[in-house]
Order: structure tokens, then C-alpha cells, then sequence
């Protein structure tokens, strides 16, 4: 499946397969994650029975990539509300822009827009007043 595709399109297929195999009825979402040295590193948000112990989609991929001790380059989220729904990319949330902004204001996120197309962005570009700023770090 990887020839001639973009890490991006890479990514967001990634994301659909593993949803289709793993949730094949109902809601279903994924998050991957490409690193520096060319892994994809694939999550889900763990089902809890109580609301306030959740993580976000995204948050497993972030703890691998920092378990190998690898730098992350993109990152996306795919959901689809039903086995007969459309999927679609959600911006990551103001938490997991910051777990990811650890990587820097370069890291490439998938976001959410109007004509659900395949877009990412920088993080610098998605939080232009990052508070980070204010101090002599990323």
C-alpha cells in the first residue's frame, strides 16, 4: 500500500484500516502517528466505565513514540460515528496539542475543514500564541 502514497495519505489509511478491523460495527476511531524514523504508531481511546478516567485517541501513540524515544513528524485522528458513516479527520484537541507541541511547532497534524479533505498543518500554524512562547523553549 505504500508506494507512491504521502506519509500523509499513509497515515489516514492507516487509520481506516485499523478502524474497519477493529471496530467493524458502530463508532469506531484511530489515531497514528509517524516518527522521525519512519514508524507508525497506531492508537485508540481506551473504553472506561467511568467518563473522567479517558484519554484521548491519540494519547497511546504519544506514550510509544516517547517510549522509543523518537521524534514525532505527523499525527492524525479518524473517526467514523458508524460502520455506515463517512470518516472524518478531527483536529487534535488543545491537550494533545500540547503533548505534541513536546516534538516542536513543525509537527504536522491532520485538522478538520469544511471540504473533508485530506489537510494537515503545522502546530505553529494551529496555535500562532502558543503560551510557550513567553519562554526560552520550543
Amino acid at each position: 500500500m505504500r508506494n507512491n502514497l504521502t506519509v500523509e495519505k499513509i497515515l489516514y489509511h492507516t487509520a481506516v484500516e485499523f478502524i474497519e478491523q477493529r471496530y467493524p460495527v458502530g463508532w469506531g476511531g484511530a489515531a497514528v502517528i509517524h516518527t522521525e524514523d519512519d514508524r507508525y504508531l497506531i492508537s485508540v481511546a481506551p473504553e472506561v466505565l467511568n467518563a473522567s478516567a479517558e484519554l484521548c485517541i491519540e494519547t497511546g501513540a504519544i506514550c510509544e513514540a516517547h517510549k522509543f524515544n523518537v521524534r514525532v513528524t505527523h499525527c492524525i485522528c479518524v473517526v467514523r460515528d458508524d460502520e455506515n458513516s463517512p470518516f472524518k479527520v478531527l483536529t487534535p484537541c488543545g491537550i494533545c496539542q500540547e503533548r505534541l507541541r513536546y516534538w516542536g511547532e513543525d509537527v504536522l497534524v491532520g485538522v478538520t475543514n469544511e471540504a473533508q479533505a485530506l489537510r494537515f498543518v503545522p502546530l505553529g500554524e494551529l496555535m500562532p500564541y502558543y503560551w510557550g512562547k513567553a519562554y526560552d523553549h520550543k
